[in-house]
């Protein structure tokens, strides 16, 4: 069982900001999944199904994101899942809107969403799908503002069309291993 998390801030006023785009990644794949996110427990909001042969936990921390470690910790104790065995998907400041990057361990490289896991786990063996947001094109804007600066009609439909490739990433890497999915991905990307 793999549990696979997005980050993201709990309410209204977050919904359509950079900073959330690991529950949107969340909710794409739960309805490409038929996967019902309605169950509420251990600090989230979270569904159990299906993704190919993959049976999977689908979870969105609502402690909000510089918090996340505690309901991460919680949910993979309960379920018994070893930290190898989760999947977090967030967004990074440091790639071009729309790139994709897995990675195995590491760093948190400043996401406060992905330190408060690594703090919580005591270990940072877990796998990160991180898809690009870009800088601010103002240099004289803070990037704490520029992530949660609600989007425009227009950016709301490149992140839909980020999250349906996301979610085709994200099939690849629970079925055939992250390997396989950055073997095929990576080099698709530097294709393009």
């Amino acid at each position: 069982m793999k549990l696979v998390v997005g980050l993201g801030n709990p309410g209204r006023a977050y919904r359509w900001t950079r900073h959330n785009l690991g529950f949107l990644l969340i909710e794409r794949i739960a309805r490409q999944n038929r996967i019902e996110l309605s169950r509420r427990g251990f600090q989230s909001v979270y569904g159990r199904g299906k993704i190919g042969n993959e049976e999977v936990i689908l979870s969105k921390p609502q402690t909000y994101m510089n918090l996340s470690g505690e309901a991460v910790r919680r949910l993979l104790q309960f379920f018994r899942i070893p930290p190898e065995n989760l999947v977090v998907l967030h967004d990074d400041l440091d790639l071009p809107l729309g790139k994709i990057r897995i990675r195995l361990r590491g760093g948190h490289g400043g996401h406060q969403g992905i330190k408060s896991i690594i703090d919580a786990l005591g270990d940072d063996g877990f796998i990160r799908l991180k898809v690009g947001i870009g800088r601010p094109v103002e240099r004289s804007q803070d990037p704490t503002d520029y992530v949660l600066e609600p989007l425009n009609q227009k950016a709301k439909e490149e992140f839909k069309a980020i999250a349906d490739r996301c979610a085709q990433v994200l099939e690849v890497l629970l079925i055939g291993g992250p390997q396989e999915a950055m073997e095929q991905f990576h080099k698709k990307v530097s294709s393009e």
